[in-house]
């Protein structure tokens, strides 16, 4: 081989060489890159909440409001309820009879009595054994004996005794307060009416009777 043609061959080889270390430097680096870590995907900022501000309704109008009114009454003491009515008898029939009734049994007498005489003669009212209008009950013969004629008697209206007793009227005929008397259905002033009668309650001067 001339020295021509070895020189040749060298260059050939020289140039096959370097050509055969790129491609394995790009190869490599390429697998390298593959075992290396893959970088994560950055973490996306938290979403901060900030709540929206609400605004509160003005307080409901206690005056106005219907669930806060209360349609019963509650009175502290018979007194205190006594003293809420009025003491003017109106036209009401069946108020001013009631009211002369309480006069003339029991003015003078503690207001649970005169309530109690009351409650007698509208528990009469509804026992079917008496009659049912209450003005009748207080006039039937032989009952009260304060009634003249089967009528009640005229009773001075501005006196302070009378406007007690249209007070306590009205008390009972509302139901505004409890009496002590309870079913009764009789009351005198001594021993019972009649036998079989029970024993209900001693008020004032009154004792009552069912």
């Amino acid at each position: 081989m001339s020295f021509l043609s070895r020189a040749a061959l060298a260059a050939a080889m020289t140039i096959t060489f370097f050509g055969l270390t790129a491609q394995s430097t790009a190869g490599l680096a390429a697998e390298v890159e593959h075992l290396l870590p893959q970088p994560t995907a950055t973490a996306a900022t938290p979403t901060v909440f900030t709540p929206t501000p609400v605004k509160l309704s003005d307080p409901t109008d206690l005056a106005t409001d219907e669930l806060a009114s209360d349609e019963t009454v509650a009175y502290p003491s018979l007194a205190a309820a006594v003293a809420a009515q009025s003491t003017h008898d109106g036209d009401d029939e069946a108020l001013q009879c009631l009211a002369g009734a309480i006069y003339f049994e029991t003015r003078g007498e503690p207001l649970s009595g005169q309530l109690a005489v009351a409650e007698v003669i509208l528990n009469r009212a509804k026992s079917g054994r008496f009659p049912s209008d209450v003005c009748e009950v207080i006039t039937q013969r032989g009952q009260f004996g304060f009634v003249r004629g089967g009528r009640i008697p005229n009773i001075n209206e501005d006196s302070k005794s009378y406007r007690t007793a249209v007070a306590v009227a009205k008390v009972a005929l509302n139901d505004a307060w409890d009496d002590q008397a309870g079913p009764a259905l009789y009351f005198n002033r001594g021993r019972a009416p009649a036998s079989g009668l029970k024993k209900v309650a001693s008020i004032g001067n009154h004792i009552f009777w069912r």
